[in-house]
């Protein structure tokens, strides 16, 4: 096992917990969040500490955290206790360094819209206007604001109604979101981001439609192998059937499997992580069915 070192919140400065926490807890989706103050000016500015929360009421929440390092508060919040919307947008890879320059501590009443070079779009139901570079943009109204503490690194909840979803026609595909299209970039800790491109999407089908039968009912000969990983054995236990004897021996003929079973100078183990290897193929290619079909072989 793994050493792990355990960190006691209130034992080590806040900074560092901060950045301990930023730095495992990723990725983070982005709110860039634009909010206007009683005078009318707006203020444009990013923040990870966000998600959704409610379909019905559609509810996102966000988190402009009081500054560690004099406890000051952000003007993001400041504007929503002023006057209580938000318009919150979604940041792709096409706007990231923009985004990130909106994050520049500018003094208050500087518009970070112009600093940052987006495009602001006049908003239908909120004063806050949304950018326009944005894949996806929505108008808020804030319904509750809870401070979680009085102390620099304290977050304050900003929990928002969506009123109105403005979302680009070309990332929509069949009533769904395209992830490829939408391009999405997120936080990780330090100067690290990432994006939701290429390798970094895959896709595991979820257990609605059938009931697993769980890593629990898997042979202990399967378990404790030395070739197939834990995800390996997520897949096996998502199956809901294991195939019956005939199935088994009829694909004990494929040539993959009988020249693993019949090359005489195997010993047992080594014929045992042979075909725990050819499962691993099988499950890598999704087939999970065959790789059962391969680990219940009689040898």
């Amino acid at each position: 096992m793994s050493d792990f070192r355990k960190i006691v919140p209130g034992e080590i400065a806040t900074p560092q917990l901060h950045q301990y926490l930023l730095g495992t807890i990723a990725p983070r989706p982005i709110a860039f969040a634009s909010t206007v103050d009683k005078e009318g000016n707006v203020n444009l500015s990013p923040f990870s500490f966000f998600n959704v929360f409610s379909a019905n009421p559609p509810i996102l929440v966000f988190s402009p955290a009081r500054r560690g390092r004099d406890n000051t508060t952000k003007h993001t919040l400041d504007n929503v206790y002023e006057v209580p919307e938000v318009t919150i947008s979604i940041v792709n890879h096409d706007m990231v360094e923009q985004m990130s320059l909106a994050s520049t501590e500018y003094d208050r009443g500087v518009n970070e819209f112009v600093k940052s070079g987006l495009t602001p779009v006049d908003s239908e139901k909120v004063k806050p206007p949304r950018v326009a570079e944005a894949p996806a943009s929505f108008e808020c109204k804030v319904i509750e604001i809870k401070p979680l503490g009085n102390e620099g690194g304290a977050g304050v909840l900003v929990i928002c109604e969506v009123l109105l979803a403005h979302i680009e026609e070309r990332i929509i595909l069949d009533n769904q979101i395209d992830p490829i299209k939408l391009d999405a970039v997120s936080r990780m800790g330090g100067n690290w981001y990432c994006r939701a491109q290429g390798d970094a999407l895959f896709e595991i089908e979820k257990p609605i439609k059938n009931k697993g039968m769980g890593v629990d009912q898997i042979p202990k000969s399967i378990k404790n192998s030395k070739v197939l990983t834990g995800n390996d054995l997520g897949k096996l236990g998502n199956v809901e059937r294991l195939p019956t004897q005939e199935e088994i021996d009829e694909f004990s003929k494929e040539p993959e499997v009988s020249s693993i079973l019949e090359y005489v100078d195997h010993e047992p183990d080594q014929i045992q992580d042979e075909l725990h290897k050819l499962a691993a193929q099988h499950l890598e290619a999704g087939d999970a069915i065959s790789a059962w079909k391969v680990l219940l072989q009689d040898y």
